[in-house]
């Protein structure tokens, strides 16, 4: 079976090369922009009530996977999918940034955590009674580790 998707838009930030990225975007202050197509502008109505939204994209500059990968964290090698590494099979990734500011089709948001110019496919509103599990949480090989941007 095979999924197309149409971005719905394109996200800016001042990261042009994978290096400069924070390893996640809650170890990021960067402010970047997220420029929504303009046949899209009805679907942002009330978002502004939101202070955190989530962002899906295509990690675009990533090419192949591996199923055994190093985390930046440590460097034992670890499952895929029990990572956040950006090389998988379906090169989609995942942020929940601070929306600070909507201006039109644009919306200013804090966290940035990507490269500039990666291709949007979906924005969804961060609900902490839907997306925050705090009871009984396992993080895996995480358990410990300090994150750093």
């Amino acid at each position: 079976m095979e999924f197309v998707m149409c971005p719905i838009g394109v996200i800016h930030s001042p990261f042009t090369e994978r290096r400069q990225t924070p390893h996640q975007s809650s170890c990021s202050q960067t402010v970047g922009q997220v420029e929504v197509q303009p046949e899209f502008v009805e679907g942002l109505r009330d978002i502004e009530g939101f202070s955190h939204i989530i962002l899906l994209y295509v990690f675009h500059c990533a090419s192949g996977y591996a199923l055994r990968v190093q985390s930046p964290l440590d460097r034992k090698l670890h499952g895929l999918f029990a990572t956040r590494h950006p090389y998988r099979p379906n090169a989609i990734g995942l942020s929940v940034v601070r929306l600070l500011h909507r201006h039109a089709t644009i919306l200013e948001v804090e966290g940035i955590d990507v490269l500039d110019g990666t291709p949007l496919l979906d924005i969804k509103p961060y609900v902490p009674g839907f997306d925050a599990h705090l009871d009984e949480v396992r993080t895996g090989w995480y358990a410990g580790q300090t994150v750093q941007s």
